[in-house]
């Protein structure tokens, strides 16, 4: 049986796989399987992936029904305890599974293993900035404490044991988006989070993802499942609470009225900074060519985009 389980989610990734999986087989750590889910792909996709020829690559092709039904077949078929996805636009580097692998071994009481993560613009590669205060080359961190400016459990870098998924559920195969978000809430009720400080993964933006779409992120994330717990946990509250803020500005800026309301009404606005607040009460013609500038800057590595 493989060490880990690599899991590829595949749709309409023909400029991107390659390199990809490239990525993944050139790790320095081999024991591994790789389950490539090809969500009902109609592009060139694959193609590209049938070129490969390695016996750890299983390939699997399936009805589109979302990248979280790809996911959760995935995690039907591993034959790994350790499982790790990657998305098939992103990229690792090739010591990614190893130093993996060794915190597993350093760290056995947990079971939630992630890393720092760059990304690519079409400008520049840029360093994520963590919230986290550093004390060591890994940190073991609250998820919602450690998550305030950029999450801690990046998609593509990050390993769990498989029974993680035992105790919280799959991944929501009713959210369109942030179905991500959903699943680390629900692991970070639980579990602590060890974090490497190593770069190990790059996160490469494609702007026809599906998450770039203002609409259906606003429409997809539901908070309401969690209005009991954020009573009585003040970080997931606060953690909540700066979605929300996202949100409320996404909502404002495409004219969703009645959303912004609602994402807006349920913040403390204790937990959100003085800019942060001002930016909520600003109009749409102002807001609007701030975050187009602010975006802008961010591309370069200059600052954060307004929504951190």
């Amino acid at each position: 049986m493989a060490f880990f389980t690599v899991i590829i989610p595949l749709f309409n990734k023909e400029n991107f796989i390659e390199n990809t999986l490239k990525s993944v087989l050139n790790q320095s750590f081999i024991d591994f399987e790789v389950l490539i889910i090809n969500d009902g792909s109609t592009d060139k996709s694959e193609e590209k992936v049938l070129g490969f020829k390695d016996a750890r690559i299983h390939y699997f092709y399936k009805k589109n029904s979302g990248v979280s039904a790809a996911r959760n077949f995935g995690i039907e078929k591993a034959k790994s305890n350790y499982i790790t996805f990657i998305d098939a636009d992103d990229y690792w580097y090739p010591h990614f599974l190893q130093e993996m692998f060794e915190n597993v071994n350093r760290f056995t009481d947990l079971k939630v293993f992630s890393a720092a993560i760059e990304v690519e613009t079409s400008k520049k590669i840029i360093p994520s900035t963590y919230s986290i205060v550093k004390t060591a080359d890994c940190e073991i961190v609250n998820y919602f404490e450690a998550s305030s400016k950029e999450t801690v459990i990046c998609t593509s870098c990050a390993v769990f044991h498989k029974s993680v998924f035992e105790t919280t559920g799959y991944f929501d195969i009713n959210l369109k988006s942030g179905e991500d978000t959903d699943m680390w809430i629900r692991i970070g009720l639980i579990y602590h989070i060890l974090f490497s400080w190593k770069i190990l993964a790059r996160y490469v933006y494609d702007p026809k993802s599906i998450t770039k779409n203002h609409t259906t992120t606003i429409n997809s994330f539901e908070f309401s499942k969690y209005t009991l717990l954020e009573k009585t946990n003040p970080s997931l509250k606060k953690f909540l609470d700066l979605n929300r803020f996202s949100l409320a500005i996404k909502s404002k800026i495409i004219g969703k009225k009645k959303h912004f309301l609602l994402f807006y009404k349920a913040i403390d606005l204790e937990n959100l900074s003085l800019k942060k607040r001002i930016l909520l009460k600003l109009p749409v013609y102002i807001l609007k060519p701030l975050i187009d500038l602010k975006t802008l800057l961010a591309n370069f590595g200059l600052g954060n985009s307004v929504f951190k």
